[in-house]
């Protein structure tokens, strides 16, 4: 994507119901809005699929150095599914497993697979769906007032096996636990103590902190990033890397931003690196 082009605006589909996921970009930042105005940003079907072609356009994205994704403002993050729907798309077995295995697990996939960092921007109610959203991104940061949790079980049904997998990946069997059988909803600073979120700021602050956030990733190394990432991920799955991969990740003392860092560091001044 050229430097022109990064700076529009760029939008996705539409539901029926007025729900649409948007990106913005500033630079090599993409800021990832999900937006259902008068329902809590309450997921769609369709905005899930909008999640899914966006993410895999990103992930195509060369020049990209961070993502954003938050809730519109005043809406919260994102309170789940859109009940409306439940009748249309989730009424039958063959209508559930589509919608959890080609609808949701496939969007939450391709923001797994996101090779940049991906950091979490939580106002208010980030629960069901919202909360999925959020597991699968590699920061989380909340305002102190943000609510979290998964009380499916008060609507008759367990938590997908392939969406559990993000949530128990991050906070592990207890916390997941208490999630799914109490339907526990967890403060901001709840959320914090048991893993949930990578850190709790001021709610007038929460915009600021995630955006600095951003910048930092993104003044970093680019070619860093991705590679911790991917390490990141890999030691996730509880498996060792092989010598053969372990080989391969000193590849960056080819690349011109490893000269470019440790020369800035030796002449004490900024660098600015090129992913290259």
């Amino acid at each position: 994507m050229n430097s022109a082009k990064a700076q529009d605006d760029l939008k996705l589909a539409v539901s029926e119901s007025g729900g649409q996921v948007h990106e913005t970009r500033d630079g090599d930042i993409s800021t990832v809005t999900i937006s259902n105005p008068g329902k809590r940003n309450c997921l769609t079907v369709a905005m899930w699929g909008s999640l899914r072609q966006l993410f895999g356009r990103l992930s195509a994205d060369a020049d990209l150095r961070c993502v954003v994704i938050r809730g519109a403002a005043g809406e919260g993050f994102a309170a789940g599914a859109d009940i409306d729907e439940f009748s249309t798309v989730r009424h039958t077995r063959e209508q559930v497993e589509h919608f959890h295995e080609e609808i949701v697990y496939a969007a939450l996939s391709a923001i797994d697979r996101c090779p940049v960092p991906v950091v979490a921007l939580i106002e208010g109610a980030c629960v069901g769906g919202g909360l999925e959203i959020a597991s699968v991104c590699d920061l989380r940061i909340a305002g102190r007032s943000a609510q979290f949790g998964v009380p499916v079980h008060l609507l008759g049904f367990p938590l997908a096996p392939a969406e559990m997998q993000w949530l128990f990946r991050l906070v592990g069997p207890a916390v997941t636990a208490e999630l799914v059988f109490e339907g526990a909803i967890l403060g901001a600073d709840e959320a914090l103590a048991k893993g949930l979120v990578t850190r709790v700021v001021d709610d007038a602050a929460v915009v600021e902190a995630t955006m600095a956030c951003a910048r930092r990733i993104a003044r970093g190394a680019p070619l860093a990033a991705r590679a911790n990432k991917r390490q990141i991920r890999h030691l996730m799955t509880g498996a060792s890397f092989t010598r053969e991969e372990r080989l391969a990740s000193y590849a960056f003392a080819d690349t011109e931003d490893y000269r470019v860092g440790v020369q800035a560091f030796r002449d004490k001044t900024t660098p600015v690196f090129k992913g290259r």
